[in-house]
């Protein structure tokens, strides 16, 4: 994998607040010193090898392109872009570890085209999902989970935990009742197709918006993000979720530091 932070670049585009992956960086190791100087070189390397590092990345660096009309896909390949995203995921770990971590847990991504935002872009509001950008996230799960099995291999102490955000998400999504929700397509909050038009708050270019009296009758909030009772849901998975969601550790199992 080619390591190309200067091309991973589309997240900062210019109303985005999202602090990219590199400074994300920059920002642990500004920490790890002030730790050092704080609590001194010995306990704070005990902190920071106990510590579970959770890390979430992935839906905008390919959601953000469909949505932005960005020609960056006529420069890679799915698979070209999909290798870039996870090579600087990569990278982030391995300097994470050379600092001490040792426990990681991850969410890999849901099926990215069934989210409004993406609903919204198919013409005619056909019900259908936006197929390409649910591949790409395919792509992506399948490569994290190599890599991660790969470092396991090769990095002594090395523990992670993957939750099956694609899984989790898609049987909502498909049987929203089952899981306690009226409406598993269309946001809470937004206008346009499936409320998909990010403008809730009206602190986008667009300024009107729509917002429904219970949110928890809800799985999406918003055009790219799940409502609180959603969330909750998820957060029970990823904590203590059986091995058919959470693997091959859940969080909780990595918090019991039963390898310390």
């Amino acid at each position: 994998m080619k390591l190309n932070f200067s091309k991973h670049v589309i997240v900062k585009h210019k109303t985005s607040k999202v602090i990219d992956l590199k400074s994300q960086l920059n920002n642990f190791k500004n920490l790890e010193s002030l730790l050092s100087k704080e609590l001194g070189d010995a306990e704070a390397k005990k902190l920071l090898f106990r510590a579970v590092y959770i890390i979430n990345v992935g839906s905008n660096d390919y959601a953000v392109p469909f949505t932005r009309n960005s020609s960056i896909f006529q420069s890679y390949t799915p698979e070209e872009y999909v290798d870039m995203v996870i090579s600087n995921l990569t990278f982030v770990i391995e300097e994470i570890y050379k600092k001490g971590g040792r426990k990681f847990g991850f969410p890999n991504l849901p099926p990215l085209g069934c989210l409004p935002l993406a609903r919204a872009l198919i013409p005619g509001n056909t019900g259908a999902c936006k197929q390409e950008l649910t591949a790409l996230a395919i792509l992506h799960n399948k490569a994290l989970s190599e890599v991660l099995q790969k470092l396991e291999n090769e990095l002594n102490g090395f523990k992670y935990s993957i939750t099956d955000t694609y899984t989790i998400l898609s049987e909502r999504i498909n049987s929203p009742l089952k899981y306690g929700f009226k409406e598993g397509n269309i946001a809470c909050c937004g206008i346009g197709p499936y409320k998909g038009i990010n403008s809730c708050g009206g602190k986008r270019s667009v300024k009107e918006y729509k917002l429904c009296e219970n949110a928890s009758e809800y799985l999406f909030f918003d055009t790219g993000h799940l409502s609180e009772k959603a969330y909750q849901q998820f957060a029970e998975q990823m904590w203590s979720g059986t091995l058919n969601v959470t693997g091959p550790y859940n969080l909780k199992e990595l918090f019991e530091d039963k390898w310390v």
